[in-house]
């Protein structure tokens, strides 16, 4: 019966030495998991400095007037009244050789003497050019040929796009803390708690017009406890503000301090 009592003291202690090693090892391994988590939450950037608030306008396009041609109303084949010195003396009237509508007189190999027909002509004794040069006209006789109609463009300038007023923002320098209507707290990280962190985060708002929180950006304070800051701002509240009688945004600060109780 004695040696039964020895050796089941010998089994309690060597289960004893056992779960005293097993609990060693699992501690251990949750202190390296502990510490791996904070480590990589410090690694951690989310790059909230990085947004951007930058508002885009969109110009509607404006339309072209069309060009509006108008003609001359005198018809093709109408003469116009000229003085003499509106027209070219010609004793032998030729057509240049790149148009041939005036047949010369005699055929021949030596060169024309004879200034060829430019325009606008009358018979005469002695070939001179008019003071006043008008088109080529392939016409006969007295060289009142068709007169090219006059095309007068008229445009019209379009008309000068409306400005679109650009949305006024009132930057505020004071905390907006004491002018919130409904100012939520944010909710204390559990991390935070256990590490021991605590102190003011302050939050850069946009307050559209209407008083709700249209953008939300931590400027400062723990990278853990920034995000929650964030989040409690897009819940606040303010009243519209107007300037000159018209309802503006406000750009400013909320602070948040964490304090551990």
């Amino acid at each position: 019966m004695f040696n039964n009592l020895i050796e089941s003291s010998s089994h309690s202690r060597e289960l004893k030495r056992r779960g005293s090693f097993f609990l060693f090892t699992t501690a251990s391994y949750a202190l390296l998991f502990a510490i791996a988590g904070v480590a990589s939450i410090y690694a951690y950037d989310a790059q909230l400095g990085e947004r951007n608030l930058e508002v885009l306008v969109t110009l509607a396009p404006v339309e072209l007037p069309l060009t509006k041609v108008i003609a001359d109303p005198a018809p093709a084949g109408s003469t116009r009244p000229h003085s003499s010195i509106d027209l070219d003396v010609r004793r032998n009237p030729t057509a240049a050789v790149d148009v041939p509508t005036l047949v010369p007189r005699d055929v021949s190999s030596v060169p024309n003497p004879n200034l060829p027909v430019r325009g606008r002509y009358k018979v005469g004794n002695e070939d001179s050019n008019a003071s006043i040069r008008s088109g080529l006209s392939g016409a006969t006789g007295e060289g009142r040929g068709p007169v090219p109609p006059t095309i007068v463009e008229i445009t019209t300038p379009p008309p000068a796009p409306t400005p679109t007023p650009a949305p006024k923002v009132l930057k505020l320098s004071e905390v907006l803390n004491t002018r919130a209507l409904n100012l939520p707290k944010p909710t204390y990280p559990q991390m935070a708690k256990i590490m021991g962190l605590q102190g003011r985060v302050t939050v850069q708002v946009l307050i559209d017009e209407t008083g709700k929180v249209i953008s939300a950006r931590a400027v400062d304070g723990h990278p853990i406890l920034r995000p929650v800051s964030e989040s409690a701002a897009y819940q606040a509240r303010f009243s519209p503000a107007r300037l000159n009688d018209q309802p503006v945004k406000v750009s400013g600060v909320i602070t948040y301090n964490f304090v551990l109780q």
